[in-house]
């Protein structure tokens, strides 16, 4: 969609207007993007769909915790995602310095780009690296969503050394398949993870990206990648190591 068709058709109002406002939101900002309400319509909140979905997300959430043996909600939450097989990995444990267990794998439903980080804004990359949530969107467009806090004082050391200064923004976990530098994970266990983040407190999730499990073989870095990037999987393949592979 052009840029001036785009604003036509926002500003007509329109409904028209409003999904080309969505469109180009996915397309050049990330998957989990929220449109401001309209006229009086009250803000939903972050309690309200603790409310709404927490009950169903907590019957899902409670069996597996105690199979493997930790508190629901646990003290510390970490998600590990790998861009090869598509999968995220769900890590707790107890205590700051308790050991982490294995609660459950799910599948990433859609993402887009190829291994290697995320360089700058429209790359279409989904970030790598260690992130924590910056906050829980209850109005995402992809029904819910966790913000990454990238670009991380790493991302940005790395851009600035580069040169490089639009690193792009609004990188989510979320629901629905379909996603641009985002991670789509489906309706119900984009549920799952918001009451999850929301019930253990969003500053107690870390989420780890890597294109491979650096627990299988050792980082391998592309000629053509930043020279900085090895630099990256040596301290991916560190933090990785401190999980159990799920069996």
């Amino acid at each position: 969609m052009s840029r001036n068709r785009f604003l036509m058709l926002l500003a007509g109002g329109s409904a028209a207007g409003a999904a080309a406002l969505l469109y180009w939101s996915v397309l050049n900002r990330g998957g989990g993007a929220w449109l401001p309400p309209v006229g009086n319509v009250r803000r939903v909140t972050v309690e309200d769909r603790v409310a709404q979905y927490g009950e169903r997300a907590d019957a899902r959430l409670r069996p597996a915790f105690e199979r493997a043996g930790v508190a629901y909600p646990p003290a510390k939450v970490a998600l590990l995602v790998f861009k090869d097989t598509r999968a995220l990995e769900l890590y707790a444990r107890d205590s700051a310095e308790g050991e982490w267990r294995h609660v459950t794998s799910y599948a990433v439903c859609g993402a887009s780009g190829k291994p290697g980080p995320k360089l700058m804004e429209g790359d279409r990359q989904v970030p790598e690296g260690i992130y924590g949530i910056e906050l829980l969107n209850p109005a995402s467009r992809f029904h819910l969503s966790l913000k990454l806090d990238y670009p991380n004082a790493f991302d940005r050391r790395m851009g600035a050394a580069d040169g490089r200064v639009n690193l792009g923004s609004d990188i989510m976990i979320h629901g629905g398949a379909f996603s641009v530098g985002c991670l789509a994970m489906g309706d119900d266990i984009a549920e799952d993870l918001f009451i999850l983040a929301a019930r253990a407190g969003k500053e107690n999730v870390r989420v780890m990206i890597a294109p491979t499990d650096f627990r299988l073989e050792r980082p391998r870095v592309i000629m053509y990648e930043p020279r900085w990037v090895s630099m990256l999987y040596a301290n991916l393949s560190e933090e990785l190591a401190r999980f159990a592979q799920a069996i």
